[in-house]
C-alpha cells in the first residue's frame, strides 16, 4: 500500500463504513456551509445564520447525536467524535455550538431530566428548532463551581432563581438554559425557559477568540420557575461534572480537527511556496516541522479513537478524558503555531485558517477545565493525593 500523507498511520482502517459515512457527511456539510463564509464571520465577530445552521445540523443528525431516543441519532461515541473533528476543522465556534447543544444542554436533560422535560425539550433540540445553553461558570467563579453564587430558593411550590453566569455559548439565542444553582438541598439543575420574566442573556462582544460563535452572560433576577423546572435526577456537583466529561470528550476529537486543518494548510503551502528557487517543503527545517506536526496530530487522533472505543464499551474514566483533553488541545495549539511559521507572514491572514484556529484554541484550552485543573486531576489519580485544596 502507498503512503498517504493525510493518513500516515492508516487510521481510517480502524473505522467502519458507518463511521466513514458519518465523517464524510459532516465534512461535506462543513465544506459547503461553513468554510466559504467562516473567515467573514470571524472577522465581523458574529454568526448571523446560527439558527439556520442549527436546523441543518439537526437535519444531518449532529445534535445530541450520541443520545438515544427523542429524535436523537443514537450514534456511537466514535462517530460523535469524528463529527466533532470535522466541525472543528471548519471552526471551533461551530463545534462549540454542537457540543453545548448536545453534550451539555441536551445531555443534562436526557441524563437527569424527567420524562416530561425530555419530551418538552429534546425533540426540538435534536432537530435544531430549539437551541439550548448550559449555565455553570460565573463571573468570579471559574474552576471552583462548588463556590457558585447563583441561588434558587423555594417559594411555595415554585423556585425563585437569582444569579449570573458568564461565557455561555448559545446564550443569547437559546430557548432553554440549563442553569446550575445552589439550593438548601445542594446544587441543583434547572431547565429555564429563556422567555421567563427576569431572565436575560446579553451577548459578550470584543472577543479575540471564538469570534464566529455566540457567547453571552446569563442574568437571572428573581426568575420564578415552577416545581417541574428542576432536573430531578441529580443533586450535587456530580450533575454538571458528568455533563462536562461528556463535552470534554468531544474536545479531545475537535481539537485535532483544528490541528489537521492547520497542518494541511502548512503542507499545501510548503509544496507550492518557493524561496531560493525551490519549494520551501524541500528544505530540511521545513520538513522537520511537518514531520513533528504529523506525529502529534496523528498520535492525538489515535488517542481520541482509543478513548472513543472505551466510551462505547462503558469503560472510559473521567481521568482518561482529562488525559485526552490536556494532551490534544495543548498539542493542537503547538501545531497551529508551527504551521504559522511555515506560512510566514501569510500565516496571520484570514485567507488561511491557521491564525483563526490558533486563537480559537486559546479558548478551548481554558473552557471545560483549564490545563491546571486537568493536570491536578491526573496528579491526584497518579499519586492518590488531592492537591485541589
Amino acid at each position: 500500500m502507498s503512503f498517504v500523507p493525510t493518513d500516515p498511520l492508516g487510521l481510517d482502517e480502524l473505522l467502519s463504513p458507518e463511521d466513514l459515512a458519518v465523517r464524510d457527511t459532516v465534512r461535506g456539510w462543513a465544506a459547503d456551509r461553513v468554510l466559504p463564509y467562516v473567515a467573514e464571520w470571524y472577522e465581523t465577530g458574529e454568526l448571523p445564520v446560527i439558527r439556520e445552521l442549527a436546523r441543518e445540523l439537526g437535519a444531518i443528525g449532529a445534535l445530541g447525536m450520541s443520545l438515544q431516543g427523542y429524535g436523537c441519532a443514537g450514534a456511537t461515541a466514535v462517530q460523535y467524535g469524528l463529527a466533532c473533528l470535522e466541525l472543528e476543522a471548519a471552526d471551533s465556534g461551530i463545534r462549540s455550538l454542537v457540543s453545548v447543544q448536545g453534550s451539555l444542554a441536551m445531555y443534562a436533560i436526557w441524563k437527569y431530566g424527567s420524562e416530561e422535560q425530555k419530551q418538552r425539550w429534546l425533540p426540538g433540540m435534536a432537530a435544531g428548532e430549539l437551541i439550548g445553553c448550559f449555565g455553570l461558570t460565573e463571573p468570579d467563579i471559574g474552576s471552583d463551581p462548588a463556590a457558585m453564587r447563583t441561588y434558587a430558593k423555594r417559594d411555595g411550590s415554585d423556585w425563585i432563581l437569582n444569579g449570573r453566569k458568564m461565557w455561555i455559548t448559545n446564550g443569547s439565542v437559546a430557548a432553554v438554559a440549563v442553569v446550575w444553582a445552589q439550593t438548601d438541598e445542594g446544587i441543583r439543575g434547572f431547565a429555564v425557559p429563556t422567555d421567563s420574566a427576569g431572565f436575560s442573556a446579553p451577548e459578550i462582544k470584543h472577543k479575540w477568540s471564538l469570534r464566529a460563535s455566540v457567547t453571552s452572560e446569563l442574568v437571572m433576577d428573581d426568575v420564578r420557575l415552577p416545581a417541574d423546572a428542576v432536573l430531578p435526577g441529580v443533586t450535587g456537583l456530580k450533575g454538571p461534572l458528568g455533563c462536562l466529561s461528556h463535552a470534554r470528550y468531544g474536545i479531545v476529537w475537535g481539537s485535532m480537527g483544528a490541528a489537521r486543518a492547520s497542518f494541511e494548510a502548512a503542507l499545501d503551502y510548503a509544496r507550492t511556496r518557493e524561496q531560493f528557487g525551490r519549494p520551501i517543503g524541500g528544505f530540511q527545517l521545513t520538513q522537520a516541522k511537518l514531520a513533528d506536526m504529523a506525529l502529534e496530530l496523528h498520535k492525538g487522533i489515535l488517542l481520541a479513537h482509543h478513548l472513543g472505543r472505551r466510551m462505547d464499551s462503558g469503560t472510559l474514566r473521567p481521568e482518561q478524558i482529562s488525559f485526552g483533553k490536556l494532551n490534544n488541545v495543548r498539542e493542537a495549539i503547538d501545531i497551529c503555531r508551527t504551521a504559522r511559521t511555515i506560512l510566514g507572514a501569510n500565516g496571520i491572514s484570514l485567507e488561511y485558517p491557521v491564525m483563526r484556529h490558533a486563537t480559537n484554541l486559546e479558548s478551548v484550552l481554558t473552557y471545560e477545565g483549564t490545563v491546571e485543573m486537568h493536570q491536578l486531576v491526573l496528579g491526584k489519580a497518579l499519586t492518590g493525593l488531592d492537591a485541589f485544596r
